[in-house]
């Protein structure tokens, strides 16, 4: 096995020489060892023996390497340290006192088993050596309980042994610690016993060879990596002289070479004299039109990525008929899109693609997030991690309930959820159509263990290689928030709660969250010996279950979706599970009924296989023939007739048809449904039709357990086999919304695909092309659900968050404060000026790439992180004396300090050895969202770019900014300095050049 591939190719040996080991060097060579005095070296580019290296002690049956030594093993129980160059012993360990059966190296140890001498012969030794190679001496051996025979390091997230013995046992451990028998798991050989192991490069997979010729694979995914930058090998196309199969002269690709010519001496036809022939040489075939589709030009040269239509060094063979083809190399065929960057998603709409900032020098200054969004409603930008989830940040914004609920929330919890989700919808409010980034909820939300042990956290680059199926994802994230935000209401009357509005939203032993989103469920066990389980539990959300077809059965069954959705609330399955009554685990059937209903009906669709695609694709081709056929029409033959029929189609109720027919094509789901609790505790669910009759009244509805639910939004997955697609949500914007930010009153559809948003036809939030538009989750809404809210909003943000607390530095001494804290008398009022500082640092670098041209392009900016924020008294006695001098705690990894800018120092946001004010991110942040709220004015250089990073939104008419303030139109920006300089004293100059 080499490094990131594998190596095939034949090398005979001397009769002389006995393999036992081989070892593929970082510098592309292959050393192979054995039990002669020497070790060969191959050069694998040539395949030829470049080097014969003498041993002192022969049987050589191990080797490793590490970027200091070559480690080899000798079957007399010894591991010699030898150089990279010149292959010399350098140092040796006596390991064993009979011989070495395996060893393997990571970082500084080195950890090796085998037998010892005893009187009887050799014993399997069950004490590892371990050796520190910085000290070069052997440390504490470590006792396991299994007769180790292969051991190897496993470094993911830890330096963990996996130590494994003939007979099929495993046992992982660190080598520095104690061996526990709760980690031995046993592979089942087909053979009697295991010959080798060994663990991937990716450190993904374990496998084990037995005696039979058996491979045992072991790996954390279905889908595990087995090399970090693995791609498909190319091999070389099979020989097929010696196979002799039959020839097809039709085709244009046969070698001619494959027919076998007889050694003769007689003339052949390529001998034919030249004075009787003439040159034709070969026409070269036209660029693929792929290719010109795709390219960028740069100067005269053209740059555009291999399609890989072609095998590598082969073009097809054109006979002489065909070469009209090439007559015209002209006239190239356009694409149906033109030429764009994605020409493998002709068939998505623009708007439905993924959508990516371009950055320039000025950053996002320049950058028009008008021309995606000219709505007043405000988008999400995506190029924070883990900022998939944006569209549903948006459908939970625009839940009226929801959005007061989270805003009237607010905790002592440094990482709360509900709190960054209130602070976020807050922006949300603030904003006329400016883009929102939701870091700082993004943060709190990588802090959470469930989040990371639900798989919710993606790293950069699985977001990149689209690895991460956005679809599962998105909906196991609909769930972890939903649970959450109801975990986080809950605690909201307990002792960590701030005094603010957010406590009167909650009623006794649950909370609003629970009262919109649950519903009370009664689960039935019932066992074949006739005992039967009742337990009472609810659920946040439910789960789409699609009947199962047969594979003898060709015929499709139609069903409506209220079919299947009474399915899935009122499901049915036969499991096995614990009967007290038999005291054993038995077949039951479980059955779930529906005590109470929600009043905001959460579903996801779990269309996660091709099977639950073509279920989708098949039930909107019934309901587009059924709709066809009840409205009095056949089905037509093409789009032109189909138009001018359905428009002379009436209603005979006088009900509004579509008026395309592309609008009826791949719905399936309706825009409304009936749901009706019976007395025998059993669900009605039908399809809802605006002709139908209409409920009389909501007391009538609640006697009669009767609710309609209309669908509110869909959140879909935008397919890409290249990137993995993207998600978007179709929004269902009420009338609240449009008065707040418009000042009319209006339902409307919009499509929210992160800082793009765009009003649609209702019919596009129900049309689902599962060839690259599939849906994952639904909301349906009660109707009248914002009459049984309470809808105010109370700032629940008072004026003691700017009063003195205490800092989590351990170390900061009274003497060495910064600032004073305001006094209840100093308290800002509107119109007050505050001077405000912030300084940053980095947590990512910024990712970006060279031009051909010698131009540099911005893929991904620096994602920052605010470390100090200072305000300083613009008025009264204490004018110019600081009141905020923070210094922010955080717990990820700082890349860059930034310290010949910020002043920060590695230490300062360390709370256990920091002698600054250290405070969390959330206590700052609420201190500036109180005086944004007063109606403070701030007073700084460059106010935009910090109050980004911070995560506020702060009304124009608040900053007075001097970079905007000293600006000159079509002309650079002044800096901090010079203004210094021009406008205030040499001293000043000089302080400001010190800071």
């Amino acid at each position: 096995m080499a490094r990131g591939g594998l190596i095939i190719f034949d090398y005979l040996l001397d009769e002389s020489e006995d393999m036992h080991s081989l070892l593929v060097t970082e510098s592309s060579t292959l050393l192979v060892g054995g039990l002669q005095n020497h070790v060969l070296e191959i050069d694998l580019n040539t395949v030829q023996e470049t080097q014969k290296y003498a041993v002192e002690v022969p049987g050589i049956t191990i080797m490793r390497q590490s970027s200091r030594f070559f480690f080899c093993g000798h079957t007399s129980g010894k591991v010699s340290l030898r150089d990279l160059r010149t292959f010399k012993v350098e140092h040796e360990f006596d390991a064993f006192s009979g011989s070495l059966s395996d060893f393997d190296v990571h970082g500084n140890l080195l950890a090796a088993c085998g037998f010892s001498s005893r009187l009887s012969g050799l014993a399997c030794d069950r004490f590892l050596k371990v050796y520190d190679l910085r000290m070069m001496r052997a440390i504490t051996p470590l006792q396991v309980h299994v007769d180790p025979a292969f051991l190897r390091f496993i470094p993911t997230y830890t330096s963990r042994l996996a130590i494994i013995s003939q007979t099929g046992q495993c046992q992982f451990c660190e080598p520095t610690g104690l061996a526990n028998p709760a980690d031995i798991f046993h592979v089942n050989p087909v053979g009697p016993l295991l010959m080798t192991f060994d663990v991937s490069a990716s450190k993904q997979a374990l496998a084990f060879g037995d005696s039979e010729g058996c491979v045992h694979l072991w790996a954390d995914s279905p889908e595990a990596s087995f090399n970090p930058y693995s791609r498909e090998t190319e091999f070389a196309l099979p020989c097929l002289v010696d196979s002799l199969p039959p020839l097809d002269w039709n085709q244009d690709l046969l070698p001619l070479s494959l027919i076998p010519v007889p050694l003769t001496t007689d003339t052949l036809l390529s001998d034919w004299p030249a004075a009787n022939s003439a040159p034709a040489p070969r026409r070269a075939p036209p660029v693929d039109a792929e290719i010109l589709r795709t390219m960028k030009k740069v100067g005269f040269i053209g740059y555009a990525p291999n399609p890989r239509t072609r095998l590598r060094n082969q073009i097809p063979y054109r006979l002489k008929e065909l070469d009209s083809e090439f007559d015209n190399f002209s006239q190239v065929p356009e694409s149906p899109i033109g030429r764009e960057e994605e020409p493998h998603l002709y068939m998505v709409s623009k708007k439905y693609r993924k959508v990516t900032i371009k950055y320039s020098k000025l950053g996002l200054e320049d950058f028009d997030f008008k021309h995606y969004n000219k709505t007043l409603f405000a988008g999400l930008e995506p190029h924070i991690p883990n900022a998939y989830c944006n569209c549903m940040i948006q459908v939970l914004y625009f839940l009226e309930p929801v959005r007061c609920l989270i805003q009237n929330h607010l905790c002592q919890k440094e990482f709360c959820l509900g709190c960054e989700l209130g602070f976020l919808f807050h922006m949300l409010d603030l904003s006329r159509g400016d883009p929102c980034q939701g870091s700082n909820f993004l943060r709190a939300f990588r802090t959470i263990p469930e989040a990371s042990a639900l798989g919710l956290i993606l790293a950069d680059s699985d977001e990149v290689s689209g690895k991460g199926n956005l679809a599962r994802l998105i909906q196991r994230w609909n769930r972890f928030i939903l649970t959450q935000l109801h975990q986080d209401m809950q605690e909201l009357e307990g002792p960590q709660a701030y005094r603010g509005a957010g406590g009167s939203f909650c009623s006794s032993g649950d909370s609003v969250i629970g009262q919109l989103f649950s519903c009370e469920v009664e689960n039935c066990s019932l066992c074949r010996c006739g005992k039967e389980t009742v337990r009472v539990s609810s659920t946040l959300l439910f789960t789409l279950s699609y009947p199962e077809s047969h594979t003898s059965d060709k015929s499709v069954k139609n069903y409506d979706f209220a079919q299947v959705l009474k399915r899935s609330i009122c499901l049915e399955q036969n499991t096995q599970a614990w009967c007290e009554n038999c005291e054993k685990y038995q077949p039951t059937v479980q059955t779930r009924n529906i005590r109470r209903l929600p009043d905001v009906l959460v579903i996801n669709c779990e269309v996660n296989s091709s099977k639950e695609a073509d279920f989708w694709k098949l039930q909107a081709e019934f309901a587009f023939k059924m709709a066809v056929k009840k409205a009095g029409g056949e089905i037509p033959k093409n789009k032109e007739s189909a138009l001018a029929d359905w428009k002379d189609l009436g209603s005979p109720k006088g009900r509004p048809l579509c008026t395309s027919i592309e609008e009826l094509k791949n719905v399936w789901l309706p825009y409304s449904i009936q749901m009706k609790l019976t007395k025998n505790k059993g669900l009605d669910v039908s399809n809802w039709t605006d002709g139908d009759e209409v409920l009389q009244s909501p007391l009538r509805e609640e006697e009669d357990n009767v609710c309609v639910y209309d669908l509110m939004a869909t959140v879909v997955h935008i397919l890409d086999s290249r990137t993995g697609g993207s998600l978007v949500g179709h929004i269902k914007v009420g009338e609240t919304y449009h008065q707040r930010k418009e000042g009319v009153t209006h339902q409307q559809w919009y499509l929210f695909n992160d800082f793009l948003i765009e009003p649609v036809d209702k019919c596009e939030a129900v049309q689902f092309d599962m060839s690259w538009k599939v849906p994952a989750i639904l909301y349906y809404v009660k109707r009248n659900l914002n009459t049984k809210y309470n809808l105010s909003i109370k700032n629940p943000i008072e004026a003691s968050v700017l009063l003195a607390e205490a800092s989590l530095a351990r170390k900061q001494r009274k003497t060495h404060a910064t600032f004073i804290p305001l006094m209840l008398s100093e308290m800002p009022q509107a119109g007050d000026l505050v001077g405000l500082d912030a300084e940053f640092v980095t947590l990512n670098e910024e990712e970006a790439e060279l031009r051909s041209d010698g131009t540099k392009s911005t893929i991904k900016p620096s994602q920052m992180s605010v470390a100090r924020i200072t305000c300083v008294r613009g008025q009264g006695p204490n004018e110019g004396i600081p009141f905020i001098d923070d210094y922010i705690s955080t717990q990820e990894q700082v890349v860059d300090y930034l310290t010949q800018y910020s002043g920060i120092k590695p230490g300062d946001l360390d709370a256990k050895i920091s002698s600054k004010h250290l405070t969390t991110l959330k206590s700052t942040y609420l201190k500036l969202r109180f005086l944004i709220d007063i109606g403070v004015k701030f007073v700084g250089h460059g106010l935009q770019k910090d109050f980004r990073v911070i995560n506020l939104m702060v009304p124009k008419d608040q900053v007075i900014d001097t970079v905007y303030l000293f600006h000159m139109p079509r002309k650079r920006m002044i800096s901090l300095r010079f203004l210094a300089w021009y406008f205030l004293d040499s001293a000043v100059y000089s302080t400001v050049l010190a800071l």
